[in-house]
């Protein structure tokens, strides 16, 4: 039981990162002056992508979990897990649903109707907008094109977001924006100095995703825990 304690745990860390930013794209613009600038523009250009389809790492110290990422805007996301194998985590209109196989578990939130989880609420221009409002925003080391990783052939822009009061989910968050000028790597760092990163690698854009992809039956044998996030209204 403490371990699966740990993984409810865990999940709902993983939710906190995951609906708060998601992904976009931003094509560049012949001159960016200010870091500030440079997201603006990036959130004038969200609204074009209406669906997206992206390999998923997402690294917490030694723990690694990877799959496949579905997102249809506006609030449609979907992870098909191959490690650990077979688990889901499925947004849907009304509710996620994360199921765990290894504890024949599934996780249900009913979604509130404004605010908390849901939403995809940082994916749109708007949820840009409220990075920019509650985080102060600069370039991590410049505003030119820096290796991934030491080391790294891929070259990123890298922008530093660090909140401006301790209100906020996350004390800082590093975005690094790829030269296709797609998202490619998220690092999430909580008050408590926690830290989880998400790598977005073959990123497929507006490939008319069907509403169907977002559809899953749960398994009728699992134990249900609703409400796991917080009470729905």
């Amino acid at each position: 039981m403490n371990k699966l304690l740990y993984v409810k745990k865990f999940y709902i860390f993983i939710c906190l990162i995951i609906f708060p930013v998601l992904f976009s794209s931003a094509q560049e613009q012949d001159r960016i002056v200010t870091a500030n600038e440079f997201l603006n523009y990036v959130s004038a250009q969200y609204g074009s992508i209406n669906d997206y389809e992206a390999k998923i790492a997402i690294t917490k110290g030694k723990e690694k979990m990877t799959g496949i990422i579905y997102y249809k805007t506006p609030s449609l996301l979907r992870i098909n897990f191959d490690n650990p194998k077979e688990q889901v985590l499925v947004v849907d209109k009304e509710k996620l649903v994360i199921y765990i196989p290894k504890y024949r578990v599934i996780m249900q939130q009913k979604l509130k109707k404004k605010g908390g989880v849901s939403g995809a609420g940082m994916a749109s221009k708007e949820g840009l907008k409220l990075l920019k409002k509650n985080y102060t925003v600069a370039y991590l080391e410049s505003p030119d094109f820096v290796p991934l990783d030491d080391g790294s052939e891929e070259m990123v822009k890298k922008l530093k977001f660090v909140w401006r009061t301790a209100d906020e989910g996350f004390r800082q968050l590093i975005m690094c924006v790829g030269e296709d000028n797609l998202i490619r790597r998220m690092i999430c760092v909580t008050a408590d100095y926690t830290e989880m990163q998400f790598d977005f690698t073959d990123i497929k854009t507006n490939e008319g995703i069907p509403d169907t992809r977002f559809e899953y039956d749960s398994p009728a044998s699992a134990n249900v825990f609703e409400n796991f996030l917080f009470e729905a209204e």
